[in-house]
């Protein structure tokens, strides 16, 4: 009897645990309790269409879309990154955030486990290929066979692939690259540049892509659509129906035209050169200003206007799809927190000074770096992807026996290696997804610049 009664207080202590955690978890979750804790904790993945840190801001699709519904509720945005799809699925049941702001793909053996909402995206593989002239375009999945196709192994690119192999009867020549070192958008550059000639990507993928990359087509479909969407616990219909409304109106709104016409429609290239003729040994209209500033942190004023040319073409009209204003691109956040009003961005004098502070800023934090052009060369990357990754690259670099003190061959290689799921998830980085290549391409340009106006300009 004693046993007995034992094993009932037993029974009763752990359900009543078990009770106890799940009303926690309800609470955590429930559109009241979010809204007087005044905050929705979102899980996401970094991804460049997801979430990422841009220049020291928080950016993404999604990031920016899930920020406009909470604030649409009164709510501040807390985001909490996860290494995986499965991870944010677990996450998520445990209470660890309110809502998952990734797209999930909607399948049966998910439907039982999440409550899908939000905008519902419909996604498909496609074809990347090059546009060139007297180049035929591919228009059907049958035109494949013969062609060399470049997909990231162990991919469902690859499973995709295969399976199309097989329905046309063989002949596509698939290669499988090393996930550890190549990824997807890695492809699609390659493409770009005419190193192969087709890869795979989700459109969504390409189309982000095609902004970099004017000279891409995406138009063959190669798979057939995939439904992707938002999702909550399933005890928490109320707050998947607030969403739901809120996607509903949102939709037709200017704000979200405005969101996703920045992503995947303006061009991220940089606008049209003109430059004045440098054989009246001027650079530009702003030389007097590259000068004066320059000369208070004992730099050279060419590379200062090297830098100006590359960031605007010396427009101080010009604003980046990324929110970046005036003749050294800065962002308004990063502005605000030097002391430059909104308002003042784009004065010429204003913009540079505020520059040459934040350069000197990031002297000082790579001060343990003796060489000055290499020194140069971390500050340069630092100003185009934000210091965060510019660290991250450091500690990788490190990590794998690399000289974090030396820039090409080097720290360069991981800031490369910053979009790769491989080494973004590693512990040793804090700042997550990065599109290194454009950061690479940046300092290389930069300095490549500045040597011509140092052969061509006085000091």
């Amino acid at each position: 009897m004693v046993r007995i009664t034992a094993y009932i207080l037993l029974f009763l202590f752990l359900f009543s645990c078990q009770h106890g955690k799940k009303e926690k978890n309800q609470e955590l979750n429930d559109p009241e309790s979010i809204k007087k804790k005044g905050e929705l904790t979102v899980l996401t993945l970094y991804s460049s269409t997801s979430y990422f840190l841009y220049r020291g801001e928080e950016m993404g699709y999604e990031y920016e879309l899930i920020k406009q519904f909470a604030e649409s509720e009164g709510l501040k945005t807390k985001i909490v990154v996860a290494e995986n799809i499965g991870k944010l699925v677990e996450m998520l049941q445990k209470g660890e955030g309110d809502i998952i702001a990734y797209d999930i793909p909607i399948t049966g053996d998910l439907k039982d486990r999440l409550l899908y909402c939000g905008p519902e995206i419909i996604t498909h593989q496609v074809l990347i290929q090059r546009i060139e002239k007297n180049k035929t375009l591919l228009r059907n999945v049958t035109e494949l066979v013969g062609k060399d196709i470049y997909v990231e192994k162990d991919s469902k690119y690859e499973t995709r692939i295969n399976n199309l192999n097989s329905e046309l009867g063989g002949g596509i020549k698939i290669h499988l690259m090393n996930k550890d070192t190549i990824i997807t958008e890695d492809l699609i550059e390659m493409v770009a540049n005419g190193k192969i000639d087709y890869a795979l990507a989700d459109n969504n993928i390409a189309r982000l892509n095609k902004t970099y990359y004017n000279n891409i087509d995406i138009k063959l479909n190669i798979s057939f659509p995939q439904r992707s969407a938002w999702a909550v616990r399933t005890n928490e219909p109320e707050l998947a129906k607030a969403i739901d409304k809120w996607t509903e109106n949102n939709t037709k709104s200017p704000k979200y035209k405005e969101i996703l016409k920045r992503y995947f429609e303006l061009s991220k290239n940089s606008p049209i050169p003109e430059v004045l003729s440098i054989k009246k040994g001027q650079i530009s209209v702003y030389d007097p200003l590259f000068k004066k500033y320059a000369k208070e942190q004992g730099w050279d004023w060419r590379l200062i206007a090297a830098q100006a040319y590359h960031e605007s073409r010396f427009d101080t009209s010009v604003v980046s799809w990324a929110g970046a204003k005036g003749l050294m691109q800065i962002m308004p956040r990063t502005a605000r927190s030097n002391g430059l009003a909104d308002k003042d961005i784009q004065n010429p004098e204003k913009n540079i000074a505020t520059a040459i502070k934040i350069m000197a800023s990031l002297d000082r934090s790579f001060s343990t770096i003796e060489d000055t052009q290499e020194r140069m060369k971390f500050i340069l990357a630092s100003y185009n992807s934000g210091i965060g990754h510019v660290l991250d690259a450091i500690a990788l670099a490190k990590k794998y026996g690399k000289d974090p003190q030396k820039w090409d061959g080097n720290v360069a290689e991981y800031i490369l290696l910053k979009s790769n799921p491989e080494y973004f998830n590693d512990e040793v980085c804090k700042f997550g997804y990065f599109r290194g290549r454009e950061t690479y391409s940046y300092v290389n340009k930069v300095l490549k610049l500045y040597e011509y106006y140092k052969s061509k300009i006085k000091a």
